[in-house]
Parts: C-alpha cells; sequence; structure tokens
C-alpha cells in the first residue's frame, strides 16, 4: 500500500525565549490540508505573512537558518523543522507572533514531544517522495565539508563529525526508517566551545543564550575566575568543569550528543527540499551553509526531474490518434498552414501534437536562405493548431465552429527549430472552456528542451 500524506490530530503550542533575539515568542503548530507542505506564518504583523519552508527563501545560515520571503523574515527554524521532518509530518501551518523559533532547551525534544502530544493524522492523498537517481555531491575543501547522496530505496543518514577537538574527537551518528527520532535524535542539543561565548555575548548574537540549553565544551584549561565571571555574564550559579571538558551544569544524554545533534540540524535543512527524500546521505562536517547548499543541489535535481515527467514521451512506431487526414477533418487548414502532422494523446483538458520540420517548408526560402530557422510566429501558430484540436473536440460538429487567438501572453523562445527537428506540443486547459473561451498553457519541445512556451487564449465561433 501507498504510504499516506500526514497532519496533526490538533493543533498544540510552545513559548520560550528565541537564541539569537531574546524575544519571547510562541509558536503554534496547526493542521494543514493535504499538498500544503510546511509553512511559517508571523501572525505578528499585519496581514500575517505567510512565509514557505522553501530552500529558495533561505538567506542567512550563520548562525542557524534565517528564512526570508517579500522582506519578512524568520530566524533559527532548523529545530522546529527537523521535529516536523523526522516525525514523518507533510501538512503543517507553523504560526509564530516573533521573529525567530524559540531554542527551548537547545534541541528539538519538547518539539517532538508535544506534536506526539497533539497526535498525527493521516490524511488521504498519496505521500510523494523526490527519490535521488544519482550521486549528488557537495563539497567545501577549505573546510573538508563533503555531504553526499546516494541512491537507495529508504532514506537514511550518516554523520562524522572531526573538528581538531581532544574533548570531543571524532564523533559519528546515524539515522535510518527505524530510528525512534523523538527519543534517540530530538533530545540532542546544540553546542558552543567555550572561547566563542563571551564573543556572541559581546555581538548581540545570543540574548536569548542560556548555559541551560546548550553544551558547553571547554576545549582548553580556563581559570576557574574566568569561569565565574562568564556565569555571571549569564546570570547563571557559578560552575565548574567536568574531568572530561563540558560545563558541570548538565548530563550529557548521549556520548556522541554532538553528532546527534548536527544530524537533527541536516534533517531540519533537509525539509527546505519539499518533499521527503528516499536515499542514503553520508555527511562529513556539516553545518548550515553546508547543508542548504546541499538542499539546494536536491531541489535544483528535483525541479529537473519533474521537468522531463512532464516531457512528451513521442514513439514513431506508435499508431497516431489522429493522422493528416483525421486532423482535416477538423481543422480548417490546408498547405501551406497546416502545421500540425499528428496528434498522439487527447483528453478532456490536454492535447499532444507533432510536427516534422523539414527543409521543404516555403518559409525556410527567405527565413533565413543561409541559415533556416522556423519563424516564432509559426511555432505559435503551430501550437494553437494543436490546441484547435483540443477546443473543437468539446463540440459536436467541429466542422461548423472555427478558433479565433483572443491573447498571447507570457510568450518566451528558449531554443531556435530548424530542418530536421520534430516538435512535439503540449498544450492544457487553465480553466476549464466558458463560454465558448479556451485558456490553454501550451509548450513545444525538441527533445527533452523546451523551444517555447507561453499562454494562449482563444473563442470559438460558428462559422459563416
Amino acid at each position: 500500500m501507498s504510504e499516506k500524506q500526514t497532519t496533526l490530530a490538533q493543533s498544540v503550542s510552545l513559548s520560550g525565549k528565541g537564541l539569537h533575539t531574546g524575544y519571547e515568542v510562541q509558536i503554534i503548530f496547526n493542521p494543514a490540508p493535504e499538498n500544503h507542505g510546511y509553512k511559517f506564518q508571523r501572525i505578528d504583523l499585519e496581514g500575517q505573512p505567510i512565509i514557505s519552508a522553501n530552500i529558495a527563501n533561505v538567506t542567512d545560515t550563520s548562525r542557524g537558518t534565517t528564512l526570508e520571503e517579500k522582506g519578512i523574515k524568520l530566524h533559527t527554524i532548523e529545530h522546529v523543522l527537523s521535529a516536523l521532518h523526522g516525525l514523518k509530518l507533510d501538512n503543517v501551518l507553523i504560526q509564530m507572533n516573533g521573529p525567530e523559533a524559540p531554542i527551548l532547551d537547545g534541541s528539538s525534544k519538547l518539539i517532538a514531544e508535544a506534536i506526539l502530544d497533539a497526535g498525527i493524522e493521516e490524511q488521504y492523498a498519496k505521500k510523494n517522495y523526490f527519490e535521488i537517481t544519482e550521486k549528488i555531491v557537495y563539497t567545501d575543501e577549505e573546510n573538508n565539508i563533503e555531504i553526499i547522496a546516494y541512491p537507495d530505496d529508504n532514506f537514511s543518514i550518516n554523520v562524522l563529525i572531526d573538528y581538531n577537538s581532544k574533548v570531543v574527537g571524532n564523533q559519528y551518528a546515524s539515522y535510518n526508517t527505524h530510528t525512534d527520532y523523538a527519543k534517540e535524535i530530538a533530545p540532542c542539543r546544540t553546542f558552543v566551545f567555550f572561547h566563542e561565548l563571551e564573543f556572541l555575548l559581546k555581538n548581540n548574537l545570543i540574548k536569548g543564550g542560556d548555559l541551560e540549553n546548550a553544551i558547553v565544551i571547554m576545549e582548553n584549561k580556563v581559570p576557574q575566575s574566568e569561569l565565574d565571571r562568564i556565569a555571571d555574564l549569564f546570570n547563571k550559579p557559578h560552575i565548574a568543569v567536568k574531568p572530561e571538558g563540558y560545563l558541570n551544569n548538565l548530563e550529557l544524554r548521549y556520548n556522541n550528543e554532538i553528532a546527534r545533534h548536527k544530524l537533527l540540524d541536516l534533517m531540519g535543512d533537509l525539509a527546505l527540499v519539499g518533499m521527503p527524500i528516499k536515499g542514503k546521505i553520508v555527511a562529513t562536517r556539516p553545518g548550515h551553509y553546508a547543508n542548504t547548499q546541499f538542499a539546494a543541489l536536491i531541489k535544483k535535481q528535483l525541479k529537473e526531474e519533474i521537468g522531463k515527467a512532464h516531457i512528451p514521451k513521442y514513439n514513431p512506431n506508435t499508431k497516431p490518434l489522429y493522422d493528416i487526414n483525421k486532423i482535416k477533418e477538423i481543422l480548417p487548414h490546408r498547405s501551406p498552414f497546416l502545421l500540425v502532422d499528428k496528434i498522439l494523446e487527447l483528453t478532456d483538458s490536454m492535447v499532444i501534437g507533432m510536427k516534422n520540420v523539414t527543409m521543404n517548408e516555403g518559409f525556410f526560402v527567405g527565413h533565413f536562405p543561409n541559415e533556416p530557422v522556423m519563424p516564432g510566429v509559426l511555432q505559435i501558430e503551430a501550437m494553437a493548431q494543436t490546441g484547435g484540436i483540443l477546443v473543437l473536440n468539446t463540440v459536436d460538429n467541429p466542422n461548423d465552429y472555427l478558433t479565433y487567438f483572443l491573447k498571447i501572453d507570457k510568450v518566451r523562445f528558449k531554443q531556435k527549430v530548424v530542418p530536421g527537428d520534430t516538435l512535439i506540443f503540449k498544450l492544457e486547459l487553465i480553466t476549464p472552456i466558458r463560454r465558448g473561451i479556451a485558456h490553454m498553457f501550451g509548450q513545444a519541445f525538441v527533445g527533452n528542451k523546451v523551444v517555447v512556451e507561453g499562454e494562449l487564449m482563444a473563442q470559438i465561433l460558428k462559422a459563416n
């Protein structure tokens, strides 16, 4: 059985400070309809604008992942998205009354628990996956970062970190479809090296920071007086250093909690692809910049795959639905202005046609003698004639009707059409035909490349 999309059974909310802004923020997780995806909503702003969780909206990754859409920003959203991704939710509206998601305890634990308490509800629509079909590689040689996606039937992540730290050492973490995200990944907290704390504080970068919502790594020996000074900056009791090199205000939840948190972050950033992935991800020293660059590579391949899926397949050995004689029974055009040779497919809302472009076309005599190119206006005309078959198929006795252009809009020519090309036309209704008006989106392909596309509007009228 195919998997179904999921959403929340009911709304649930949490409150806390944003790590960098220090603002007290309420975040509300709401059920959303099928194919909605993850969307944020700033309910504190006029018009309550929506910001899509889309890799194209990432504008900063210096201290977390920041989204921006139409000038509206949201900071540090990776832990939120990681929880949604890890719990296999597909459709959620996340409302916030501030510019930054609350840091809570520095992990996704409280978010995951709240979501599980609210309940997860199955929807009717099929869950869509992007399947990795070929290796995708992101590398940053200067920082020794590499993230690779391999084809696989399931989703998994392997993370290896090495910060040249005698405290952290080399750590490894993994996730697969059998991993209990809520128990094994969500509780793993963010971390910071001790020497970074004062710089972050003095530059107003962790206004909501707390020694209890991050693991503080002590790479070098520091006098107790310095530890006391830093504790005073955070308005916290004085603390000491554990023998293994961490501040003693908290216990590690896992020996490899640092690597697990990096995996948590990577899952959050990969959610920005827009759909769950089937593939094996292997990441060495991942970080938000690398994660989002890698997600952008996946999104690019996803768009290419979607584009390829929409390219009509032409098999010259397959008998056409309409040959030229059948087309002549429907369209009034004749040589030299009948510009479609075959109809390959036809439904109530879509038609696919074909034209073989040969040197014998009359227009090549003057366009151009030394470099024959099919005029763009004739490419549009050929596309429109194909659309005419779709339109006239909706009426009885099509010979009694003609179709006339009302509007041509958003036309883009992307590649020359020359003798020897086989043009494949695909036209789809943008809206149902009403009162004899047909509004269509059309594309013409040569091979797997779009050569022209645009919107066509035509009217069906009875012939005199």
